[in-house]
């Protein structure tokens, strides 16, 4: 397997580590966010460190995606490498901000006394729960469209190491995702919203696309561009 088409497949796999682990979180999490007495009942829950753990797997896989393909897409754009790179280490850290405000709220739950107050309680489960929401605006929904969709899909569309066509719709689809986070930080859509997920939409199916493409096919012209680079 050359080099090229081994860390596409990697890259492939990592990318798809990101939707593996970033969804079942959500459903451990649910016991925290939906249930008002959570604190009250005392004790440690596993659920939530379960929960956890899958986002600290997604954090490294998202860093994963930028670092395995730098060596081959410096030579593309420099800037636009690292820069994706760094975006993917920046959703990363606010993602890891977000479940340390999660496991917080465990340790709350775990020190429970009767003798604790449980409106303090409640208000200090909201702040962090607060908290986690806007890692989860600031990280996936800003970082994704201007990291995965436009540095990523520009990447790919002047490489053309997939179809073109295809990184057009990163291109495309990361600035409405950029924008669709600037709605909900005025308040004008909500997160989880149908209006959210409209501008989201193909942001989502660009990062399905390169995904399957790359674990199926790997890169289209990575190595000759390198090679003429070389020479």
């Amino acid at each position: 397997m050359k080099p090229t088409r081994k860390s596409a497949l990697v890259f492939g796999l990592f990318f798809a580590g990101t939707f593996i682990f970033s969804i079942p979180a959500l459903f451990f999490y649910e016991p925290l966010f939906n249930n008002n007495d959570y604190l009250l009942m005392g004790g440690f829950d596993t659920r939530i460190s379960i929960g956890a753990l899958f986002e600290i797997l997604l954090a490294i896989c998202n860093i994963a995606t930028a670092v395995v393909i730098y060596p081959f897409f410096k030579q593309v754009s420099g800037p636009a490498s690292l820069g994706y790179v760094a975006s993917r280490i920046v959703e990363s850290l606010l993602i890891l901000s977000g479940v340390i405000s999660l496991m917080s709220i465990m340790s709350l739950r775990a020190d429970f006394t009767m003798g604790s107050n449980p409106h303090d309680l409640l208000f200090m489960k909201q702040m962090f729960k607060a908290f986690h929401d806007w890692t989860f605006l600031l990280g996936p929904q800003f970082c994704s469209g201007f990291g995965n969709g436009l540095l990523l899909g520009y990447i790919m569309y002047r490489s053309g190491a997939v179809p073109k066509p295809m990184a057009l719709i990163g291109i495309i689809g990361g600035p409405l995702a950029f924008i669709g986070g600037v709605l909900v930080l005025f308040d004008v859509l909500q997160p989880f919203s149908p209006g959210l997920f409209a501008l989201t939409s193909l942001e989502i199916i660009w990062e399905l696309s390169i995904t399957v493409y790359t674990i199926s096919f790997g890169f289209k012209q990575v190595e000759n561009l390198k090679e003429g680079i070389e020479h």
